[in-house]
């Protein structure tokens, strides 16, 4: 599959998961897999699972990393966060880039779940490229107060990509 440029909200995010070679990731919204990709190139013992609602990106992400799927590093399935079910304590890190609900609406229900499958100390990482810095501010104070509400620690990490765009991560500890 043809592969164009990282977008660096993607290579942003994966650098604020902190990823150690043998963490369990799930990626939540992984659209066609870029970001599947670079978290496989950090990790040597380690997995990623990843989930999105629409089959068409994730066929085409398992297209695009069918080399991480062979090896056992990557496993994809089509599924709404809130239709998903793993076992508690599966993941050492959750990402999520550019996934709405967390802040449009109220994320309780989707929190609670991603705190019973991450181990202890585990961390989660909600990154957004909103349209501008009033947005960038609405998003990272909506969930941040979303988090928090669940028992995470939560900080918030501010970046800006070459074009000038805003980036927001909000990155909770359980």
């Amino acid at each position: 599959m043809p592969r164009g440029p990282v977008p660096e909200r993607l290579t942003w995010a994966v650098e604020n998961l902190g990823l150690t070679p043998g963490d369990r990731v799930l990626e939540i919204g992984c659209g066609r897999g870029v970001a599947v990709a670079l978290i496989c190139e950090r990790l040597t013992s380690g997995t990623v699972t990843a989930i999105d609602r629409s089959a068409t990106a994730v066929e085409a992400a398992r297209r695009r990393d069918e080399e991480h799927v062979a090896a056992g590093r990557a496993v994809f399935h089509t599924a709404a966060l809130a239709d998903s079910a793993f076992p508690e304590a599966s993941f050492d890190k959750v990402l999520a880039v550019n996934v709405n609900l967390f802040w449009a609406r109220s994320p309780d229900r989707e929190l609670a779940a991603l705190r019973r499958w991450l181990v202890p100390g585990g961390a989660l990482c909600l990154c957004w490229e909103p349209p501008d810095a009033r947005r960038a501010e609405q998003i990272a104070g909506k969930v941040s107060a979303a988090v928090a509400a669940q028992g995470f620690a939560a900080a918030v990490r501010v970046g800006v990509t070459g074009a000038g765009s805003r980036l927001v991560c909000v990155r909770a500890q359980g």
